[in-house]
């Protein structure tokens, strides 16, 4: 999916035996500018930080990882528990690709999007990191986006971003949140919103993660995974 770039050279020219630059800082016309050109061409330089805690629904987790990895997007798999080494709802062990107590703001900050799978009791565990609340706190107060599933929007709601929002989640657990300051479950299989995307539970997880594709890549980038993966709405 990626591509290596060479790095740029920064010594001296060696066809004037190194006392002479070449003239130019950057690297129009070069053959390194055009290297890093073609390696660069479709390749996303979007963010995106997936949590994973113990008792998470793994499909709808590793669903949205690979569906944006295949779009390019740069997705982090962060375990919420002790180890990088954690088990799902159906006692599936997933290796994440950190833990997030190694993650600092910096990290945070980067992510273009925030996302939350759902699962008992994935989300009440992920409710329980502080640090993970305090991240999602900043990423909506920067206007940037966010996308839960199932339960998980549940945890947007407590935390008061679903005010005057349509959004939809696993039946059942709207409650409490829906009707709360002009929140509304629609109880869509997924909805998108201006800054936050909500989705109903595990069926819906591949339409939710287009969905959060065409957010972050565009309708076309979403339309050619769509096809490719096979989605029944592309066979004829």
């Amino acid at each position: 999916m990626y591509c290596s770039v060479r790095k740029l050279s920064t010594g001296s020219n060696e066809s004037n035996g190194g006392n002479e630059s070449n003239g130019s800082k950057g690297c129009n016309e070069s053959d390194d500018c055009n290297e890093i050109q073609k390696a660069l061409k479709g390749v996303s330089m979007k963010k995106v930080l997936a949590f994973f805690a113990e008792g998470t629904e793994e499909i709808e987790c590793l669903m949205v990882v690979d569906i944006l990895r295949r779009a390019g997007v740069s997705v982090e798999l962060i375990a919420v528990a002790p180890d990088k080494l954690v088990k799902g709802s159906h006692q599936i062990t997933i290796l994440c690709d950190k833990n997030i107590s190694e993650l600092t703001e910096n990290d945070f900050s980067a992510a273009d999007l925030l996302f939350l799978p759902g699962g008992i009791p994935g989300v009440p565990h992920l409710e329980e990191n502080k640090s993970l609340l305090e991240a999602l706190q900043k990423q909506f107060q920067a206007g940037k986006d966010l996308a839960a599933i199932c339960a998980a929007p549940g945890i947007f709601g407590r935390l008061g971003f679903l005010k005057g929002q349509h959004f939809t989640c696993y039946p059942g657990f709207e409650e409490g949140i829906s009707d709360v300051d002009g929140a509304k479950w629609s109880g869509k299989a997924v909805e998108v919103g201006k800054q936050i995307i909500t989705g109903r539970g595990m069926g819906v997880a591949l339409d939710f993660a287009l969905a959060l594709v065409e957010r972050l890549e565009g309708s076309e980038k979403a339309a050619q995974l769509k096809k490719g993966v096979q989605h029944p709405e592309c066979i004829v």
